[in-house]
């Protein structure tokens, strides 16, 4: 093995990464395709760790892939606009919120729910009657608008 690369195996020891998502992760193009030995076999330089613990790090945060490819590019584009890393990462913060109130939203509703519920030996149950409704409430199945960052 060539000095410095490592198998696909140690990688994913490397970075928390699972040999699945870098697999994953390189045929989506967040990461550069690996250097193969002549048998095949996936070898990793330190750069490709990096980028690992980029794309780890920003999962952790809960981006999406198509927000980790666009910080990939700004990330190796020494001369970009930190405001355009600033909007993805303000995007993500106001994703996170509307998803904080739609869960806090449905503890609410559950709260509720469990305390309209005896919880005793009748079989009356407002928790079962409120799930056959079947009318969500409308706040918890919208997603909150990712903005877009432009070239």
């Amino acid at each position: 093995m060539s000095e410095g690369l490592v198998t696909v195996g140690e990688a994913a020891r490397l970075t928390g990464v699972s040999a699945k998502m870098i697999r994953w992760y390189e045929a989506r193009g967040l990461l550069p395709p690996a250097r193969r030995t002549a048998a095949g076999y996936r070898h990793y330089g330190e750069a490709d760790i990096r980028t690992l613990h980029f794309v780890r790090r920003a999962r952790d945060l809960g981006f999406d892939v198509e927000a980790i490819a666009e910080l990939l590019a700004l990330w190796s584009d020494r001369a970009r606009p930190s405001a355009a890393v600033k909007a993805i990462a303000q995007a993500r913060i106001a994703e996170l919120r509307h998803r904080i109130a739609a869960l806090e939203g449905m503890a609410r509703s559950l709260e509720r729910l469990s305390a309209d519920c005896c919880g005793d030996e009748r079989p009356d149950c407002p928790i079962l009657d409120d799930l056959a409704a079947g009318t969500p409430a409308p706040a918890l199945r919208t997603k909150a608008p990712r903005r877009r960052v432009s070239d």
